[in-house]
């Protein structure tokens, strides 16, 4: 019997064979019309034996494709191998026929998120400013790591609330110092964005607006009796999205003109040649 996981990742290495194959045949048929490149035979025949047997059309899309299908066809080989873990499946293998003890459930991981969204910036920031790709980079560093962390932790034991204790225990040292500077960093660069963005008039209301922001959630964090804290987390999270965002629109909307004087010497010797004349 095909487990689930063999199923979804067998799925995943169908559809990318049928994509590379697409691909190779439509990227392979420049100059003729889509009912041609459709019937030609050469081509699907090419690129349905890897090139032995007539020609590929762009090759490099082709070979990423298909090795995303080899991958994910030796992905669900291994789970139905070993049938997606499941507890009664080992316990048909062991010797003594036990049932091991299942896994507590696991707590939300929101890093797989925030790694998407450092991803997405990366993209924006290829395309806009290297700063932002940068910061994307950074995002998505952190989050994977804190991703494999959170991952050892949840299985470290049976137990949700130790699993959260070593967690804690290790990164919370880390995190709080490290997320604190990377916080203002990000939110000084983002608003200098939007400052060079806007004129000088406009610059002086949204930085009173953005202050006065920040002073009013912080006081109602400090005055309400109970808050949890997955909503103060969330709270700064998207304040400190929205300022990402904003700083990456006005990045790509670009600074605005700025009118220098004339030099400092040119004057100087215009003070030079009136002090002559007297």
């Amino acid at each position: 019997m095909f487990t689930p996981g063999f199923r979804l990742f067998f799925g995943f290495a169908l559809a990318a064979v049928a994509s590379a194959a697409v691909y190779g045949v439509a990227s392979g048929s420049a100059g003729e019309t889509e009912y041609f490149a459709v019937l030609n035979v050469e081509a699907w025949v090419g690129v349905l034996s890897l090139g032995y047997k007539g020609g590929i059309g762009d090759h490099v899309g082709y070979v990423v494709l298909m090795a995303f299908a080899v991958l994910s066809a030796l992905v669900a080989l291994f789970l139905v191998a070993f049938r997606d873990a499941d507890a009664e499946s080992v316990g048909e293998l062991a010797a003594d026929g036990r049932v091991p003890e299942p896994q507590a459930d696991l707590e939300a991981n929101y890093w797989p998120a925030v790694a998407a969204f450092g991803a997405g910036a990366m993209i924006v920031g290829l395309a806009t400013h290297s700063t932002i790709f940068v910061i994307g980079l950074v995002i998505v560093g952190a989050a994977i790591f804190e991703w494999m962390l959170a991952a050892w932790a949840d299985r470290a034991t049976a137990d949700p609330l130790v699993n959260r204790s070593l967690r804690n225990r290790i990164m919370r040292p880390v995190e709080y110092p490290v997320t604190a500077a990377l916080g203002v960093a990000v939110l000084v660069l983002a608003l200098s964005r939007v400052f060079l963005t806007v004129s000088k008039f406009s610059a002086v209301i949204v930085a009173g607006v953005v202050a006065t922001v920040i002073f009013l959630i912080a006081v109602v964090f400090a005055v309400a009796p109970k808050i949890s804290r997955s909503a103060i987390a969330g709270t700064v999270a998207l304040m400190c999205v929205g300022v990402l965002i904003a700083g990456v629109v006005t990045a790509a909307i670009g600074s605005r003109d700025f009118h220098h004087k004339g030099p400092a010497s040119e004057h100087g010797e215009q003070a030079g040649d009136h002090g002559g004349a007297e």
